[in-house]
């Protein structure tokens, strides 16, 4: 019997460290599967979806630029998707179906719980407004944050996320420029850090023992973690976003639910 077949979808996707995370995570729990990486035409991802089902694939991981072309062609969305906007894993149901979940926002708090960062009560600052933002706000705001501000270059831009995220107003937005106060938990969701490239900020933006975390990785660390380094704060890199947004990737597929403490010393090490 042949083993399940998986990958993730990316352009370009020859980067991907998800091969490897899948393969540690099948080894560990005996699963029989392969997981590659395709890199999918950007002009027809649903094309390269249904080549993929009908070559046997079973499940996938998607990643920019294609998580709305995902949800786009999904038969059925998870609650956190329809929310989120965007997909990053599809599964091929037993009844022909797409099922479509995004679990990146669920990565992100099991990874700064894993850090032992308390989200309930503190005060969060989100940079950047796009997609990788949109799909982490409903799990954090579970978590029941004191405030959660989210801040942008362009300040209509988070504005009018704030609003679709709480139209109650638990989560606010604006511009560079606005920011004011201190914060418990900045997350930067922008990849501007890995170009070298650092928003405005205030040097009394990070409350004391405040926690710096960019959701971009690198063996060294970014620009945004040199700066809270720099005010004082603990910086955490988004290794552990992906190893944990992975598991439960994992999980949906097979029903299986990896332990993700030696696959992040792993990765880490092979940084």
């Amino acid at each position: 019997m042949s083993d399940d077949r998986y990958c993730v979808f990316g352009n370009p996707v020859a980067h991907s460290r998800s091969p490897r995370i899948h393969a540690l995570f099948a080894e560990q729990c005996g699963q029989a599967m392969t997981y590659e990486a395709i890199e999918a035409p950007r002009e027809d991802f649903a094309g390269a979806w249904h080549a993929f089902v009908a070559a046997g694939g079973c499940g996938a991981n998607v990643t920019v630029p294609f998580k709305e072309d995902a949800f786009r062609l999904a038969d059925v969305l998870s609650q956190r998707a329809r929310r989120a906007g965007a997909v990053n894993t599809l599964v091929r149901g037993r009844d022909g179906r797409t099922y479509a979940d995004t679990t990146d926002g669920v990565g992100l708090v099991r990874d700064l719980e894993a850090h032992g960062v308390a989200l309930e009560g503190a005060r969060i600052l989100i940079l950047g407004a796009g997609g990788a933002v949109r799909g982490v706000l409903d799990p954090l705001l579970a978590k029941a944050p004191r405030c959660l501000h989210i801040a942008n270059r362009t300040a209509s831009k988070a504005v009018r996320l704030a609003e679709e995220a709480s139209p109650e107003g638990r989560v606010t937005g604006g511009g560079y420029a606005e920011l004011d106060g201190a914060f418990d938990v900045i997350i930067n969701g922008t990849s501007a850090s890995l170009g070298g490239e650092l928003p405005p900020l205030p040097d009394t933006l990070l409350a004391a023992d405040g926690v710096a975390y960019d959701m971009m990785y690198a063996a060294e660390p970014t620009v945004f973690l040199q700066w809270a380094a720099a005010h004082g704060g603990r910086g955490i890199d988004g290794l552990g976003m992906l190893i944990e947004q992975a598991a439960e990737s994992f999980f949906l597929w097979r029903q299986v639910r990896p332990d993700t403490a030696p696959v992040r010393e792993t990765l880490r090490r092979e940084l």
